[in-house]
Parts: C-alpha cells; sequence; structure tokens
C-alpha cells in the first residue's frame, strides 16, 4: 500500500490513491489461467467411499486417504469419507477437477494442500466439501479447503462448503476465485487468502460465523489485501463482511453485505461487524456494494476513496468512516440510516452524487489530520480529536477540514447537518442540508472559518444553534429566521422576483441559509 500525503493548512487534500496505483503498489496476486492447462489430459481418480481408484502414478491411496504427489491435472468423482491430500514438488501445478465429488472427512479438512507451487480447483457438476473436527486442534489446516500454495478457483459447476470446524476456503497465500458457483457455510472466516484474496467472477453465497471475505497477512504492507474485479457475492457475517488487513479495492461486481445482523441488530460493543474494513486504504472504482451493519458500513484505519460505482449503506453506526481521509470524487453513494453518515479527518467531495441520511451529525470533519492516507495507518501516531456533541465540542479548530469542490450532496440529519471541528470550505457542487428539528445542533456547524467561494448551498434547520458562512467569504449568502413544517416549500426570490431556489423542507425549520453565484451581498432578497 502507497502512501499518500494531505495537507489541512494549505486547503489542498491529495486524494488517496487510485484503485490502479494501490494495486500496483502491492504485491501481484498469482493465479492460474484456465488457458495454462489442458482439460483433456486428466487422470481420473474414482472416489469409493472409504477408498478409491486410479491408474495415475502421481497419486497414492492409502485407506480413506488420497494423496497426490506429482504436478497434472486430475479428475476426481464419487463419494469420499476421508481427505485428499496434494504434497507435491514446491514448483508443482496441480489441478483438480471435482465432477461430482463429495468429500467428507469428519477429523479434519477434507482437502489439505501441503505442498505446491499452484494450487488449481476446477468445478463441474455439484459438489460439496465437509470438514471436522481434526484430534490435534493445533494443526494448520484449520479450513474445510486449506492451501499452503496459491490457490485458484475456477469452473462453471458448483461447489458447497461446510466449514464445521473454522474457516471454509483458505490460502496461506493467495486465493484466487475466477468463476463458478460457490457456497460457503462457515464457524468462522468463509473465504480466507492470507496474502491476497481476489474475486474476479463466479456467484458467491458465504454464511460465516467470523468474516466474510478475509486477508490478514500483517508482515507485508504490500499484501494483506482485498480485491473485488467481478462476479456477485452475497455476504452474511456475524463479523466483518470484508476485511483486508491493509486495502479492500473494489472495482466491479456486485457485493451484497448483511454483518452482524444488520442495522436493525445494532453496535456489538464486542465484536466488529463492520460492513468493509480495511487497515489501509479502502478504494471503489466501479461496482455495486449493498451494505447492512451493525457496525460502520466502510471504515478505513487509514483513508477511503470512492471514485465510481454505487454504494448503498444502512448501519447502526457510521455510514462511512475513515480515521484520516475520505475523498469522494465519483462514486453514487447512498447512506440510507446511520448515527453519522459521513467521518473522516479530511473530507473531499469533487464529484458524483452523495445522499446522507443521519440520526447525528451528516457529515463530520473528526479525526487525523497528521496521518490522513498512510501506508503504516495501523501503527502510526495519529492526532484524533472527538466530537463532543452538541455545539461541536471545545469550539477549538483542531484542523479537520471539510472540502465540497463539486458533485451533488443531500445531508438530512438528526444532529449537525455539516459539522467540522476544524474548518469548513465549499467552492463548487450543488449541498442541500436538511439539519436537525431541536436547538442544541444546527444545519451548519464549524469550530474553525466556513468559507464559501462557489457552488450552491442550501441549509435549512432549527434555529438555536445556528451557523451561517464566515464574513469573508467571497461569495455571497444570506441567512433568515424563517420557519415550516415538512413538506413546506422554501422559496427564495431576489428583488425583481427571479426565483433562486425552489425547495420543499424534509422536516419542520426555523431558519434558512443560502448562497449561490446569483447572491450578491448589500442586495435584498
Amino acid at each position: 500500500a502507497s502512501s499518500s500525503s494531505v495537507s489541512a493548512e494549505s486547503g489542498t487534500v491529495i486524494a488517496p490513491p487510485t484503485a490502479a496505483e494501490a494495486l500496483a503498489a502491492n504485491a501481484k496476486a498469482s493465479h492460474v489461467e484456465d488457458s495454462a492447462w489442458d482439460a483433456s489430459s486428466a487422470q481420473a481418480i474414482t472416489l469409493n467411499g472409504s477408498s478409491a481408484s486410479t491408474s495415475a502414478s502421481g497419486v497414492k491411496i492409502e485407506g480413506s486417504t488420497v494423496t497426490i504427489t506429482q504436478a497434472g491435472v486430475y479428475k476426481l468423482s464419487g463419494t469420499l469419507n476421508g481427505q485428499v491430500k496434494v504434497e507435491a514438488g514446491t514448483d508443482a501445478q496441480v489441478v483438480l477437477i471435482l465432477d461430482g465429488a463429495t468429500i467428507t472427512n469428519s477429523s479434519g479438512s477434507a482437502i489439505n494442500v501441503v505442498s505446491a507451487d499452484d494450487v488449481v480447483l476446477s468445478l463441474n457438476g455439484s459438489n460439496t466439501v465437509t470438514d471436522g473436527t481434526p484430534s490435534d486442534t493445533n494443526a494448520e489446516d484449520n479450513a474445510a479447503i486449506y492451501s499452503d500454495a496459491d490457490l485458484t478457483i475456477t469452473g462453471s459447476g458448483s461447489l458447497t462448503v461446510n466449514a464445521n470446524y473454522n474457516d471454509g476456503i483458505t490460502s496461506k497465500d493467495d486465493l484466487y476465485i475466477l468463476s463458478g458457483n460457490i457456497t460457503v457455510t462457515s464457524k468462522d472466516d468463509a473465504l480466507r487468502g492470507k496474502d491476497s484474496l481476489t474475486v474476479a467472477g463466479g456467484t458467491i453465497k458465504l454464511t460465516s460465523g467470523g468474516d466474510g471475505l478475509k486477508s490478514d497477512q500483517d508482515s507485508d504492507t504490500t499484501k494483506g489485501y482485498v480485491n473485488i474485479t467481478g462476479g456477485t457475492i452475497e455476504i452474511t457475517s456475524t463479523g466483518d463482511g470484508i476485511q483486508g488487513e491493509t486495502d479492500v479495492i473494489i472495482t466491479g461486481g456486485e457485493t451484497t453485505i448483511i454483518a452482524g445482523g444488520g442495522a436493525s441488530s445494532g453496535k456489538d460493543s464486542n465484536n466488529s461487524t463492520k460492513g468493509i474494513k480495511a487497515g489501509v486504504f479502502l478504494i471503489e472504482d466501479g461496482g455495486e456494494v449493498t451494505i447492512d451493519s451493525g457496525d460502520d458500513g466502510l471504515h478505513s484505519d487509514g483513508a477511503i476513496r470512492l471514485t465510481s460505482g454505487t454504494i448503498v449503506a444502512s448501519t447502526a453506526d457510521d455510514g462511512i468512516h475513515a480515521e484520516g481521509a475520505a475523498v469522494l470524487d465519483g462514486a453514487k453513494v447512498t447512506v440510507e440510516q446511520s448515527n453519522e453518515a459521513l467521518e473522516g479527518g479530511l473530507i473531499t467531495i469533487s464529484n458524483g452524487e452523495v445522499n446522507l441520511t443521519s440520526s447525528d451529525d451528516g457529515i463530520n470533519g473528526s479525526g487525523s489530520t497528521t496521518v490522513a492516507a498512510v501506508e503504516a495507518a495501523k501503527t502510526a501516531t495519529k492526532t484524533t480529536t472527538t466530537n463532543n456533541g452538541p455545539g461541536g465540542g471545545s469550539m477549538q479548530d483542531t484542523g479537520e477540514k471539510i472540502l465540497i469542490s463539486g458533485g451533488t450532496v443531500t445531508v438530512n440529519a438528526g444532529g449537525d447537518g455539516i459539522d467540522s471541528n476544524g474548518s469548513v470550505e465549499i467552492t463548487g457542487g450543488n449541498t442541500i442540508v436538511y439539519g436537525p428539528t431541536d436547538g442544541g445542533n444546527g444545519a451548519l456547524d464549524s469550530n474553525g472559518e466556513f468559507l464559501v467561494s462557489g457552488g450552491t448551498l442550501l441549509a435549512i434547520g432549527s434555529s438555536g444553534m445556528a451557523e451561517s458562512h464566515s464574513t469573508n467569504s467571497s461569495q455571497g449568502w444570506l441567512q433568515a429566521s424563517a420557519s415550516g413544517n415538512a413538506n413546506s416549500t422554501v422559496t427564495i426570490t431576489d428583488s425583481s422576483g427571479k426565483v433562486l431556489a425552489n425547495i420543499k423542507a424534509a422536516k419542520t425549520f426555523q431558519n434558512v441559509v443560502f448562497s449561490s453565484a446569483e447572491v450578491s451581498n448589500g442586495q435584498s432578497y
């Protein structure tokens, strides 16, 4: 994961890397393309209950254990109450075609790759793999399908994994899914690639007692990432839906996540139940993501960048939370339910369509300003500030910054609409804020300056903590004590009767703030 610098003092926010840049900075995921092997060369292994039979010289059968010792393509069919092992050379490529195979091991992993360079599971027909509790609970192969080598899954068939002991499918190296219809039910994590986990295609349905998709290499900053480029993924997780020790990068596919029972279950104080959690960068540049989570919808200990694609999130905590920088530069983002909808130390919205609904603050500038997007996000010293509720906490500018330079932003907040422990600057875009109905919060709230030099801003809310632009804003603005109820129409006209804004209020209000290029200071409206 590469690093990016951010300067709050200058007003310049250098974005986290693009998806392509982040992937280029990471170690390349190893996988085997379908064109790299020939199914017609497959050697048959027939599974016969407690034993098996084959004429392949690279296969050893001892009781109910089938061990593959040489590189090659092998086709497994039938039923085995035992284990399939791969113990080939460290430079061997082994392809296992599961062709109507049912493999069940009541005392450990069902498929265990002990040694090889690359292993492929190619799915044909309907296949089922089931594990059980091993006699040695310290054994490394703690998944129904476990590989100590790079593992690629492909094919047009289906695979059902019942992981009764721990994880569903684990590779200690790279786990790469090209295609296939894969269903995993696991006691702990469903799919885990320690060095990296890539989903490029397929239809995947995961039900996990831990995390859904996971990569947890913590000794190499270029590894430990999750990358989704295609496929259809459905995750129901007791823990996090997707968890990357370093990065989570999404450029395609359709991903649906229910984590921790969803927003209606509330936040679990003992377990992490986030939709997507990244240690360094969380980047989306394509694809569709739908999240219903008990904890944050999107969370990064470093920075978040949402460049294209769609995100829809409902959560009992923050919709989008970055400890450092959050950059929204083109994606369509909808937070339907949240405590705080968008939170970060340095927030930039430059493009896209952003719709935020929250019970507390809509956009909250609170977090790290000294370390916003760094490679060592998990271990770096951070200056973290906390909003202490109504009124913006200490009222001291602590350096956070919210910058809106483009896009369409709509905020419907039960607390402050736009709230920064530091400053706010609007230079472009179209921003509408439906602020709180109680007097303890305001549609706009900043401890530092609130500057408007471009774009359009319309904020309606309560009057108790009403705030408007700083007097040195270069664009004209107006503020009025105007009251109305939900569905009341707010119309702003100039002295000649020209309509500058016309909008229906989402709820009761007592105060209106408006700024656009058509407003000139000193004129009547």
